[in-house]
């Protein structure tokens, strides 16, 4: 297959909800000389942004959003391992999660996709993950920036907490924070104490990087 077809397959897997597809497809171009960047930017993040937009107009259910979502994550886990390391590798560490109560992480997956895209190191929590596991692995990781996303109204005070657990623990002044999620906002960062907003996924990592001081 050529690059165009490949991309296409890429993206077909995540329309599909095919795990092994995807893995398969990744598998193949790396070994037809695709770039990893371009097969995840060109080819999964197409599909998975379909699938989003089909999500919120009710077209698909939850089950296929997950089951999509676990595709994305198959196939960018391969890419990501073939991301060149002069790719701009910052030494940064990124902690990205989905908070406690939440499941729904196709927004947060591609962030983490386009963040090791850009050199950083990127500890993905998953979902449904809560304060205490955000605060723990802080400790344990030591990150520069700690990224929670929230996709629902009922979910995103767990932003709030995190921002509060996170001065309890004496670790806030040593990390930056960012949000993101359909109902967050900018005026919900600065409420909440956050360092950054991003509204989408390259949004995203140009706060990232200007959090962490690099270009």
């Amino acid at each position: 297959m050529g690059e165009q077809e490949i991309l296409a397959a890429a993206k077909k897997a995540i329309l599909d909800y095919d795990v092994e597809k995807a893995k398969q497809v990744a598998k193949e171009g790396l070994d037809a000389g695709v770039d990893p960047v371009a097969l995840v930017e060109k080819g999964f993040v197409p599909g998975i942004q379909e699938i989003g937009d089909l999500f919120d107009c009710g077209d698909v259910y939850l089950p296929e959003l997950i089951l999509a979502a676990d595709a994305m994550k198959a196939g960018t886990e391969i890419c990501e391992a073939a991301f060149p390391e002069t790719a701009s590798k910052t030494k940064k560490k990124v902690i990205m999660a989905t908070v406690e109560g939440d499941i729904h992480d196709i927004g947060k997956s591609i962030v983490v996709s386009f963040l090791s895209a850009n050199g950083f190191d990127v500890y993905n929590l998953g979902r449904d993950v809560t304060v205490d596991t955000f605060v723990a692995k802080t400790k344990e990781i030591q990150p520069d920036v700690i990224g929670s996303s929230a996709l629902l109204t009922t979910t995103m005070g767990h932003q709030e907490e995190l921002e509060k657990a996170l001065r309890e623990a004496g670790i806030r002044d040593k990390v930056k924070t960012i949000v993101g999620g359909a109902p967050t906002s900018q005026e919900w960062a600065d409420k909440i104490g956050a360092d950054a907003y991003a509204e989408n996924a390259a949004e995203a990592v140009a706060k990232v990087k200007k959090l962490c001081g690099v270009s």
